[in-house]
């Protein structure tokens, strides 16, 4: 079975000795989470108690303890390392709560058992961890899969990957293109809105978060106004509430709006968005259109090109810290510009028709020692989008 490079990084936290921090492995649902914490499992090799709050009536406080002390005592007086993995831990109230007392007490006994975490809703997780763990913990992100995954997992071509993206479990389905759209959007689509958005309190209009979710797949790698999403949903909500949705939604590993590139802070949180989703078979196979539509050269394939660059880069900022964004001055635009600490790289995606008028050599003039990247294209020093997706282009000097 394949193995993600999540792997190897757990196996090796695991390892350690002398270092107790927590791993909390996280990510959009259906990545493969609880896999790859099995895989690393097998490989550490060492006593291991693995358990999920989905087999569980009742999850509670006391299910942790009782669990947690199942690991203790698997250390024979601590005479061995125990890995403790709590799977879907979001599941019970107050978890954060109980593992800091449990992790602490081990601390202070130094009691070798050391606590795995994951769950399905990256929102709760990240709640309880900021809000109970600080100090206490590393995370390991399991983004959507990127094309070399699934080229070399399944078999991906460009274009396979482009239509249907990165989500390990559908792509058993892709022989049969109405069964795969009816699993990303019962089996993952729904279920990440359902259960990881709209369970949270500050959701107060579950339909509006729905229909944003929806407008946002069909209008990825688009620049879209707060205020044309609101006439767009036909709502009374106010653009505050449609900046907050779409920050949880972009929490929730579904979409997010990429701010535009300014030197002024004030500016960027201002400025209109541009939607992207995290993985392109949440614009595929929600939309009325199917493979011919999307993968044929013209506007539409476009999107779907910029929208796969988007999603990539994404990934990575998520695991490596650096800022996504995008800019314009009146016609003149740059698909992508990134940033991580004083370094600067503008990103120019031709993977359609040609629309608008680049703003490459303006913005490079703005900012000088910028790098430039054009992806597609038969313009002078462009890579191939394969190359880029591939991770065959460096985003930096």
């Amino acid at each position: 079975m394949y193995q993600r490079r999540q792997v190897s990084t757990l196996v090796n936290r695991l390892s350690e000795d002398g270092i107790w921090t927590m791993q909390f492995v996280v990510g959009p649902r259906q990545t493969g989470k609880s896999t790859l914490i099995t895989q690393a499992l097998e490989r550490f090799g060492g006593a291991s108690h693995f358990v999920s709050a989905d087999d569980v009536a009742n999850p509670n406080a006391a299910w942790i303890e009782r669990e947690w002390q199942i690991a203790r005592d698997m250390t024979r007086h601590g005479s061995q390392k125990v890995i403790l993995c709590l799977d879907e831990i979001q599941k019970v109230d107050e978890w954060a709560r109980q593992v800091k007392a449990l992790y602490d007490r081990d601390r202070r006994t130094n009691t070798p058992v050391r606590a795995v975490l994951s769950g399905s809703s990256s929102l709760l997780l990240h709640k309880g961890m900021e809000d109970s763990l600080m100090g206490r913990f590393e995370i390991i992100r399991s983004p959507h899969w990127s094309l070399g995954e699934c080229r070399e997992a399944f078999g991906f071509t460009l274009d396979q990957f482009l239509y249907f993206g990165g989500y390990p479990g559908a792509a058993a389905f892709v022989s049969d293109e109405r069964r795969w759209r009816a699993y990303v959007r019962d089996a993952i689509a729904e279920p990440t809105v359902a259960k990881d958005v709209l369970e949270m309190a500050e959701v107060r209009k579950p339909a509006l978060m729905r229909a944003l979710f929806r407008l946002g797949c069909a209008y990825s790698a688009q620049e879209l106004s707060y205020t044309k999403m609101l006439g767009q949903l036909q709502d009374k909500g106010n653009t505050v509430t449609i900046a907050h949705y779409l920050d949880l939604l972009g929490k929730a590993g579904m979409i997010s709006a990429l701010p535009k590139f300014s030197d002024k802070e004030i500016t960027k949180r201002r400025s209109t968005p541009r939607l992207m989703v995290h993985d392109t078979s949440l614009m595929t196979a929600l939309s009325d259109k199917g493979q011919d539509a999307f993968l044929a050269a013209g506007n539409l394939r476009g999107h779907l090109v910029e929208s796969a660059v988007g999603a990539y880069l994404i990934a990575r900022s998520e695991c490596e810290g650096f800022d996504v964004m995008w800019w314009r001055e009146g016609n003149k635009e740059v698909d992508f510009v990134i940033r991580d600490g004083s370094a600067l790289t503008a990103i120019e995606v031709k993977g359609g028709a040609e629309a608008g008028q680049s703003g490459m050599a303006d913005f490079l003039d703005e900012h000088p020692g910028t790098k430039r990247i054009v992806v597609g294209g038969a313009a002078s020093g462009a890579c191939t989008v394969e190359d880029f997706l591939m991770g065959n282009v460096e985003l930096f000097y």
